[in-house]
């Protein structure tokens, strides 16, 4: 199997490129790759790579395209990919769309956690995509992380919002307290190390234990202590409904841009 990677240096599209070469996934002579700013004489530790020097080239070289560019550069493309499994990681840019290029599409949606092989990359499949196929698009997703099947298009919005955001809401968490600590007198770099125990301690606790979380916060309440204090002014304040209102503008983004995108 041959696998095209257009936006091949971009942040998602480096990160699936490292991972599919560091796991043994492909071997560099079945990556091709293609991006705006040309070749690389190293990519990734590997010279013996191949570089595409327009999309029509790297497609006639491949079974597989991956597309990783900015939604607002798929129009550009041209891509031309009939016969072709096309796995796209662009957000807003809807099947109908895609399916102009000829291929058999999947949507998935990686997020920046993809650079340590941890993002959570769920995917659709659009109609004439096989089981084959399926199979071709959980082993490429493997090299960055975990992945599902979804059952509707619609869902990648949802997921455009949540896992797609990657640690954007950790980090938005992570400059507010380290903020709180610093406007208190707090060295800015012990600040921010007590913002990380927080924010990366606490989220290694809930790891392979999501479903917790729940319980997690039952019990700090119970125990009516200063977490329950913070935990009771946090919601007094909103907290929850600020998450659920961040989430719900991205969706509508996402499916904003799909009907902008949407042929007419």
């Amino acid at each position: 199997m041959r696998v095209g990677l257009i936006g091949a240096t971009g942040w998602l599209g480096s990160a699936l490129g490292a991972g599919l070469l560091a796991r043994g996934i492909l071997a560099p002579g079945e990556l091709l790759l293609l991006n705006r700013s040309g070749p690389q004489p190293n990519y990734h530790g590997h010279a013996n790579v191949t570089w595409a020097r327009n999309a029509a080239e790297l497609v006639a070289q491949s079974d597989v395209i991956v597309v990783s560019v900015r939604p607002e550069d798929w129009p550009g493309l041209d891509l031309r990919a009939a016969g072709r499994l096309v796995l796209s990681f662009m957000a807003g840019i809807g099947a109908a769309t895609l399916a102009c290029c000829g291929g058999r599409i999947v949507r998935a949606m990686p997020n920046a956690a993809a650079e340590i092989g941890a993002s959570y990359s769920p995917f659709w499949a659009g109609p004439g995509v096989t089981a084959a196929d399926r199979a071709t698009v959980r082993r490429l997703l493997s090299a960055i992380g975990s992945t599902d099947e979804l059952e509707t298009e619609a869902q990648i919005d949802l997921m455009t919002a949540l896992p797609g955001s990657g640690a954007t809401y950790p980090a938005l968490m992570a400059v507010a307290m380290a903020a709180f600590m610093r406007a208190r007198g707090i060295p800015e770099a012990i600040a921010w190390r007590a913002a990380e125990a927080a924010v990366v301690g606490g989220a290694r606790l809930l790891e392979d234990r999501i479903t917790e979380a729940p319980a997690l916060l039952a019990a700090y309440r119970a125990y009516r202590g200063t977490t329950a204090a913070g935990l009771d002014a946090a919601e007094a304040a909103g907290f929850p409904q600020a998450i659920e209102t961040a989430l719900a503008a991205a969706t509508e983004k996402a499916r904003t841009m799909t009907q902008t995108t949407a042929p007419t």
